[in-house]
């Protein structure tokens, strides 16, 4: 419905694979009640992002769905790249159980953040966005990504259902931004690695590129918000769980908004 959504997939060490240098096997799909589920067809334009939290590595992948089965799919690789360490926070992780196994609680939705949503947007030092553009007058040319946003807990402004953000010196490849200025809309995925709940969003997408509110968080380039539309909560969806062991360096820099002049 043209609502960008951002999921977790989890599997064992070697549930990824590739084939060849343009294609990535993923023996994995979005559980029961995921909104990123039915998406996930033949053809459809996807963005990856794999993480280490341990060694702060990540590589970003865009492509497109070649083949989809009951235990996975494969991933037609358009652009494939490196990103650099800032804003990931370390955490050595396990699992509390096998991973795949459906979860027993039903998925929750709604169109107005809850006390439980907005409680673990506070303490989230770790979500990740989706977006997307077309180029062109058709979904041919769809190009979709998803990135990863970290900080100190409380980087993140809850005013009612809207969420400001702000954004930090990075890789200078504006991927996310220039999606958003193209296309106003994001998905955003919060994960608790203490029990594996999984908050995801999807709303509409403002950028604030200079003022009082961009001086008044420390290290902000610049701001940008979602206004929720619909949020889709999945309690104990993965099996993925978390010890935290440090803060990334940068995110010194990313700690408490100040009250702006004015």
């Amino acid at each position: 419905a043209g609502n960008p959504w951002a999921t977790v997939l989890e599997g064992r060490p070697g549930f990824l694979s590739s084939p060849d240098a343009k294609a990535l096997r993923i023996s994995a799909l979005p559980g029961p009640g995921d909104p990123a589920g039915p998406a996930l067809k033949l053809g459809s334009a996807v963005g990856l992002l794999g993480i280490e939290p341990h060694t702060r590595r990540r590589n970003r992948l865009n492509g497109s769905v070649t083949a989809v089965d009951g235990t996975g799919f494969l991933v037609g690789v358009d652009q494939a790249f490196g990103n650099c360490p800032q804003y990931i926070q370390t955490r050595t992780l396990s699992f509390a159980h096998q991973p795949g196994q459906p979860t027993v609680a039903a998925a929750e939705h709604g169109e107005a953040l809850d006390d439980a949503a907005r409680t673990m947007i506070a303490s989230a030092d770790t979500f990740f966005i989706a977006s997307y553009v077309d180029i062109g007058d058709s979904t041919a040319g769809r190009g979709v990504d998803v990135s990863h946003r970290g900080g100190k807990p409380g980087f993140i402004r809850i005013d009612g259902d809207v969420l400001t953000i702000p954004d930090f010196a990075g890789n200078l490849h504006f991927n996310t931004l220039g999606n958003l200025l193209l296309n106003p809309r994001a998905g955003l995925t919060f994960v608790d690695f203490n029990n594996g709940d999984v908050l995801q969003l999807t709303g509409s997408t403002e950028l604030v590129l200079e003022g009082d509110e961009v001086a008044a968080f420390q290290g902000a380039e610049r701001l940008w918000r979602l206004r929720l539309e619909q949020f889709v909560r999945r309690r104990g969806a993965l099996a993925l769980r978390g010890k935290f062991g440090e803060y990334s360096p940068n995110s010194m820099l990313t700690g408490t908004w100040a009250e702006a002049e004015g």
